[in-house]
């Protein structure tokens, strides 16, 4: 209950009536409980109940009486309210109900609620209203007085409640940049007074507090944080308290009543009881101290001892203040929350549900998790429900009623979950109220005490029956969907599960990466969906509920046989919708098909087929287009090649005409100048020639073979580009089409016109027809399509071979105890489950990703991950779809089916970046887009400037028009060459050109990085990609393996001692058992070392984390024995070589195995070993000398990390293990660097590795300690400072930064192909590849510049011939040679893109090559460091200019002495003389100096 206080501004008041008249009127008004008038100030002040009144409803009260009202202040403020408990005696003359409501009839009072026993009444009431004493006098001739809420026990009442009294404060906190920064503030903070918890976020640069506001403010919190060293602000102002009436009184009682008790307590320290714990889980002194020092704090502990070798801690308490189980609780609370805290036997009959005295009655709440908040759930069976309504009825009002929590009422389950305050009302009032709704209403048989404490630690099981739990559970979940945006990698979907799993009420969540959506199963008594989503955006994402989502529904598309009429139909529909599971069903008779869509999680594809079988009808699933056809451009290819025959075919005669008629010409010419042939001569010769006869007047024979041979082409040739012009003539657009058409069409009908015109006037000279244009022009456009398809087609053979990788049927298997194969089906992958049993027999496909439960075999995945070598499978590992199963057969259990699978993601990722444009290609796209228009404008001119020429200048028309005759009128000469001109015009101009030069050669660039495993989405990282400055690479995983291996084992003692083998023997077996990597490294060296593929047997594992393992070894003497018998057989066969004498033979027995008898007489011997930092040897009483402690500088100054190991009590080993460096990682960089870019790492690794590393590679700038977060923030920086930036990164934590980065580039990941942000993902794990990469871009983009100039060119020399431009200098062009020419462009540009096929990526033995002599190691100095985001880098030490002159003197004086260094000064083999002076001396290489 919110009660405010606000003032209003009242204008028009005139005498002490108005202020009466207002303070009446408004007074009256529901949730009014006072209101202030003062005819002075002109304003009154008005406390009234939120939830029934609003400033605004004020403001209108007193408007409606004629006064002026203002909000003078637009911030209602809260009203402190003050509780009071009040005893009802037992011979009240009044009912309970009517105590309250006299009660609450009177001003100031604000809520009364009554205790269950109606004895209690807790009255909440407005102290600058009325007091204590005024409410016990507000009902007449009722005695009341105050009380104390009694602790009764059983009743769970005595819960503390500093949990619900308190506030979450949200710090933003600068400057933390590890995780020591986090402990020292949660350390800190934490040991304060009225902290109960705080959780810090280096990943978020915040702290989230839990305080109680009555011990501690947020002010002095915040300045607390920035005393440790740190700025804080506030992210979020601590939300103000919601307290009921107890929870104030309890609060109070706090204050007052712990002092008193700590005052007993001091007086009287003979009545504590005594407790012994056994705790599990402690590994060492620090957490004995640890444990005593936390608990020993506590004011009700008297004194703690805990024993590590006893596993116990005896506990000297004082049981008024604090209980068993709060004691507990507290011990597991103790950090790092790993202890296992029991009562011993004898304490077992001890209730561990015992009254929970409030740890608030002590003075200080130290115990924080043992407070919790008060409710109890209780389960209605309700009978006579029909339908949605009558649950909503039920869940309307009871939800009302006093004491109601939360109710949740299923129709399915005829119940009803009600969570309830105890004090407030019983489960016997809840079944009687919903009884008067006229339900039927019973309790369970056996109510037991249902607590559900809403904890953040899971109770013990021993508190609630399980079988409630279970009950609960079933029957209180519900499912949600919510969208989720700013998620970039698989890391986010990790954050997101792991937080919200922990809230309470959510029983599980599944986040999808690339449909950016959470499917959360929860329990809606205790959790709400929009409390989910806010949940999700305090993470740092963005997130919506998405309202009616199918889209978790799975759809089922199916074809059903043996339908005869509607009533098949019905059946059908009525059954599936019955079934449980099914969401929604419609059966169409007249097609055959049903469409039904359904809930996976409850039922699946082959149980509705089932359903539909058991009907009496046959199913089958529709078929899918599995065969890529879309993509292998087939259609498009066959279509074109058939329009280019037809238009060949056509052509060839056509051209065999031309060819003729133009020898034929020039003879005449000739003839014509030569012998001075008149007029007549010459048209006697003309129409003697046998295609210039004429068949009827003005119609000859080249004419009607043209007109026939030109319609065939006109009508089938050109059938497409018609199509395709009036699709965009009716979009209002011009493309290439258009204009093909315009030059065909015109050239068509005026030769056609010309000719009817010549055929009506029987002229005796045939005119000169353009029937040739059209079957040219389509020869060589057609021809142009179909080279483009087919380059297009080749470039998406890598996709459809990835889709043709799909399996089309899988074998699911039924599996009974100890997995015996109880029975086999073959079905349609597509019918193929979550959590189905799959069997891959040797040879077959994967149909589904999943995880292998049984079998082992090796998996060909090379079409997957480019990977060659087959990959082990056996039982836990992981297998991709589409990857082939090779000799062993394997049962898996599917975990992605149908579009979800990696193999559907990468193809649909490849589909999306085939589609994609480059910026450049949109350019041309434009460019084609007013280049129609233009052209045909170029042609529109072109036409009239001849007419007008011509008219004006005969001469030059005669001049030039090659079929000029005499016979022909001047004015149809001028128009007839005019409109040859511009046809040629038309014919010549091509936009085509343009608009394949990007796209064929993007096309070619990505195949071919396909080829060489180097996926590129798209066109647009491709051009991106040649514009880069700065190559960023992430180290983990990227430089280095991202696996550490051993590079060193040091043995401390002597061979006889404990000899080699056995050591490694011995710590191999040790770490066989840890998850840890570096175990994981250690154990892999032994086993390769040792050429054992299994070790000894490990026993009392136990492992402290940060510190190192300890555990007990036995059965290595088979495994060195083993070992020992082929070192002998080795040495006997090499001695046989040698010739050897057999009693020098017999002396020659290894050293190891002097004391090692036959495997019959061999007793296992037992091993104690420690492995781990030298914190831990010290815990452990093992000194660690100074020469080994140096060793281990050295080697973390190197960047490894240096483990110590410890057998019975004896320091014996001290093994280096790294990171290391792929070998082609310093080529790489080198090359990158050759190429001009500037190379950068950047890591979150500390700076010693990071320097170490940089140095191998020749990398002279790097970022180290950068968080994942930050790595974004970075590529920001460079991209700011006006830098193209690619980032190489192994993708998981590096993918916001990839998807930030100008070009992302993935390396090495795979499967992960379809999920990272990356532009650019290298199958294969090589950095030589990002060169690849980047050097195929620049040739791609110089391929599109080359293909550009081409087309402009062209279209730039063509187009003024055409329009006769050139005609004095002779230059003149028929419309045949101009289509001739624009198709030679448009195949010249296809051809220019082809030659991209040859490319071959850059071999590292050429690089190699001519890098030699240029790598070098850096030198420390030469790399410059940054900490963490800011920009100034540690670097190497800087030098004075004095320090640098005189170190540069001493090296040269040195140089003079040393007759070795002045006679060998080689350049290139000597390190820079810089490098030398600043240079870290312990460098082996350095040490000459």
């Amino acid at each position: 209950m919110e009660v405010k206080s606000i003032v209003l501004g009242v204008e028009g008041m005139t005498c002490n009536s108005c202020v009466q008249t207002i303070e009446q009127h408004v007074g009256r008004l529901n949730g009014i409980h006072n209101i202030k008038v003062s005819l002075e100030d002109k304003n009154a002040v008005v406390i009234y109940d939120s939830k029934l009144q609003t400033p605004a409803t004020l403001q209108e009260a007193i408007y409606d009486m004629g006064f002026d009202a203002t909000l003078a202040d637009s911030n209602p403020q809260p009203v402190l309210l003050d509780t009071i408990f009040l005893t009802i005696p037992t011979q009240s003359s009044l009912t309970s109900k009517q105590i309250c409501s006299t009660l609450l009839k009177n001003k100031g009072v604000v809520d009364v609620k009554m205790s269950s026993d109606q004895k209690t009444a807790v009255v909440t009431f407005i102290p600058s209203i009325a007091n204590g004493k005024q409410v016990m006098q507000m009902v007449p001739g009722v005695d009341l007085s105050i009380s104390a809420p009694e602790v009764t026990p059983g009743t769970c009442e005595s819960s503390s409640w500093s949990q619900a009294s308190s506030l979450v404060l949200r710090l933003k906190v600068d400057g933390m940049t590890c995780h020591s920064c986090t402990s020292t503030i949660e350390g800190k903070i934490g040991k304060l007074q009225g902290i109960q918890r705080i959780k810090v976020s280096l990943d978020n640069q915040e702290a989230v507090v839990v305080y109680q506001p009555h011990l501690i403010t947020a002010e002095e919190i915040k300045h607390q944080i920035e005393a440790a060293g740190f700025t804080a602000s506030f992210k979020k102002q601590p939300k103000p308290l919601k307290l009921s009436a107890i929870d104030l009184e309890r609060l109070r009682n706090t204050q007052t009543k712990g002092s008193e008790t700590a005052l007993k307590e001091t007086s009287s320290m003979n009545d504590t009881k005594t407790v012994v714990f056994r705790i599990d889980g402690m590994h060492c002194s620090s957490c004995v101290l640890n444990i005593q020092s936390t608990i020993s704090a506590l004011p009700s502990v008297t004194s703690i001892f805990v024993s590590l070798e006893k596993k116990s801690a005896i506990i000297n308490y004082n049981p008024n203040l604090i209980t068993i189980e709060v004691l507990r609780r507290a011990i597991e609370a103790v950090s790092p929350e790993t202890f296992k805290v029991s009562l011993p036997e004898e304490y077992d009959s001890v209730a561990l549900y015992p009254t929970l005295v409030s740890t608030l009655q002590s003075p200080h709440p130290a115990l924080k998790d043992a407070s919790q908040p008060l409710t109890q759930v209780v389960v209605i069976n309700i009978e006579g429900m029909t339908c949605n309504s009558c649950v909503q009825s039920i869940e309307g009002v009871i939800s009302q009623k006093a004491g109601v929590k939360s109710i949740h009422v299923s129709l399915t389950n005829h119940n009803g979950t009600i969570e309830y305050d105890p004090l407030q009302t019983c489960p016997e009032d809840l079944r009687s109220a919903i009884e008067d709704m006229g339900f039927d209403a019973s309790l369970p048989a056996q109510p037991s005490p249902e607590v559900q404490l809403e904890s953040h630690r899971t109770e013990p099981s021993s508190q609630v029956s399980p079988a409630h739990l279970v009950r609960q559970e079933t029957k209180t979940v519900s499912k949600c969907y919510v969208q989720v945006t700013g998620m970039t990698c698989a890391s986010c979907v990790a954050n997101i599960e792991r937080n919200l799993r922990r809230e309470d009420g959510i029983h599980s969540i599944l986040v999808a990466l690339m449909a950016g959506k959470a499917e959360v199963r929860y329990n809606p008594a205790v959790i709400h969906p929009s409390a989910i989503a806010e949940l999700i955006r305090e993470l740092g994402f963005g997130a919506t509920v998405m309202e009616n989502c199918g889209e978790g529904d799975g759809i089922l598309e199916l074809v059903v046989r043996g339908m005869t009429c509607a009533s098949c139909v019905h059946k059908i529909e009525s059954t599936l919708m019955k079934t449980n599971g099914v969401l929604y069903c419609s059966v169409a008779l007249a097609t055959n098909k049903a469409h039904i869509k359904y809930d996976p999680e409850i039922i699946g594809p082959r149980d509705v087929i089932q359903v539909v079988k058991d009907l009496g009808f046959t199913t089958s699933l529709v078929k899918k287009d599995r065969s890529a056809s879309h993509l292998d451009h087939k259609q498009e290819i066959r279509q074109w090649k058939r329009s280019f025959v037809v238009s060949l075919v056509f052509c060839i005669p056509v051209m065999g005409l031309m060819i003729y008629m133009m020898v034929m010409d020039s003879q005449l010419s000739d003839a014509h100048a030569h012998h001075n042939m008149s007029s007549e001569e010459m048209e006697a010769l003309h129409s003697s020639m046998v295609l210039e006869y004429q068949l009827v007047p003005g119609l000859s024979v080249m004419n009607f073979l043209s007109f026939l041979l030109c319609v065939p082409v006109q009508m089938f040739g050109g059938w497409h580009f018609y199509i395709q012009a009036y699709k965009a003539v009716k979009h209002k657009t011009a493309n290439m089409d258009v204009l093909i058409v315009l030059a065909t069409t015109i050239a068509f009908v005026y030769s056609l016109v010309v000719l009817l015109v010549a055929m009506a006037e029987k002229a005796k000279v045939n005119p000169v027809t353009f029937f040739d244009t059209p079957p040219m022009l389509f020869v060589f456009i057609s021809l142009g399509r179909w080279l483009e398809h087919v380059a297009k087609g080749k470039t998406s053979e890598a996709l459809a071979r990835l889709i043709s990788l799909q399996a089309t049927e899988a074998t699911i298997v039924t599996l009974g105890p100890d997995n015996v194969l109880l029975s086999e089906e073959q079905v349609d992958v597509e019918l193929v489950q979550r959590g189905d049993i799959v069997k891959v027999i040797p040879g077959g496909k994967f149909p589904v990703d999943g995880r292998v439960i049984e079998g082992h075999s090796m998996v060909d995945e090379s079409l997957i991950t480019g990977e060659a070598m087959p990959v082990t499978k056996k039982p836990g590992n992981t297998v991709i779809a589409g990857s082939i199963n090779q000799n062993g057969s394997l049962l898996i259990s599917a975990t992605h089916v149908g579009a979800d699978t990696t193999l559907s993601q990468i193809v649909k990722l490849v589909e999306e970046a085939q589609t994609s444009k480059a910026p450049i290609q949109q350019f041309a796209d434009k460019l084609s887009g007013y280049f129609v228009p233009c052209i045909v404008a170029v042609s529109v001119i072109t036409l009239f400037a001849w007419i007008i020429i011509g008219f004006v200048d005969f001469e030059i028309v005669e001049k030039y028009f090659l079929g000029y005759n005499k016979s022909i009128s001047a004015a149809e000469v001028i128009i007839r060459f005019a409109f040859q001109a511009s046809i040629t015009v038309l014919c010549i101009a091509c936009p085509c050109s343009l608009g394949l030069a990007t796209p064929t050669a993007v096309m070619v660039g990505t195949g071919v990085g396909a080829q060489n495993g180097i996926l590129i989405k798209g066109g647009e990282p491709l051009e991106m990609a040649h514009k880069v400055k700065v190559v960023v690479f992430d180290k983990t995983g990227t430089i280095t393996h991202g696996t550490p291996e051993v590079t060193q084992v040091k043995f401390l003692v002597e061979g006889n001692q404990l000899p080699h083998n056995k050591m490694l023997a011995i710590v191999g077996t040790a770490e066989s058992n840890s998850e840890h990597p570096l175990g994981a490294a250690i154990t892999k060296y032994c086993k390769k070392e040792l050429d054992a593929e299994t070790l000894g047997t490990c026993t009392d594992f136990q492992v402290v984390p940060g510190c190192g393992i300890s555990c007990k070894v036995t059965n290595i003497e088979g495994l060195l024995y083993r070992k020992d018998k082929m070192v002998e057989e080795n040495n006997i066969k090499n001695m046989t070589l040698v010739k050897i004498e057999e009693n020098v033979e017999e002396s020659v027995q290894p050293a190891l195995i002097i004391d090692a008898e036959l495997p019959a007489t061999r007793t296992s011997q037992k091993y104690c070993v420690l492995i781990g930092n030298r914190e831990w040897m010290s815990r452990n009483g093992l000194v660690v000398k100074n020469e080994v402690d140096k060793a281990m500088m050295e080697h973390e100054r190197r960047g490894r990390t240096a483990v110590l190991a410890a057998v019975d009590g004896v320091l014996c080993g001290l093994i280096a293990i790294a990171d290391t460096v792929k070998p082609e990682a310093e080529l790489a960089v080198h090359t990158l660097k050759s190429m001009g870019l500037e190379v950068v790492l950047m890591t979150g690794d500390n700076s010693k590795t990071a320097r170490s590393i940089a140095s191998q590679v020749g990398i002279t700038k790097v970022f180290a300690e950068v968080l994942p977060s930050h790595k974004v923030a970075k590529v920001k920086q460079l991209q700011d400072e006006g830098k193209r930036v690619a980032m190489v990164g192994d993708g998981i934590n590096d993918s916001p930064a990839l998807a930030m980065a100008n070009v992302g580039i993935a390396i090495g990941t795979g499967t992960d192909v379809a999920i990272e942000a990356a532009d650019v993902v290298l199958i294969r794990d090589d950095l030589m590849d990002v060169v690849a990469s980047i050097d195929l871009s620049r040739k791609t983009v110089k391929r599109i510049r080359i293909n550009f100039v081409f087309a402009l060119i062209y279209n730039l020399i063509g187009v003024p011939i055409a329009a006769g431009v050139f005609l004095p200098i002779g230059l003149v062009l028929q419309p045949w040679m101009g289509s001739a020419a624009m198709a030679a462009s448009s195949v010249s540009v296809v051809l220019s893109s082809l030659l991209l096929k040859m490319y071959q990526k850059p071999s590292p033995e050429k690089l190699e090559f001519r890098a030699r002599g240029q790598m070098r190691h850096k030198s420390p100095s030469e790399i410059s460091v940054h900490i963490g985001i800011d920009e100034t880098g540690t670097g190497s030490p800087k030098l004075s200019l004095m320090d640098r002159i005189i170190n540069y003197s001493r090296a040269s004086i040195n140089s003079l002495f040393s007759d070795k260094r002045s006679v060998n000064s080689v350049v290139l083999s000597e390190p820079d003389k810089h490098s030398l002076l600043v240079g870290d001396f312990g460098d082996d290489d350095d040490t000459a100096l």
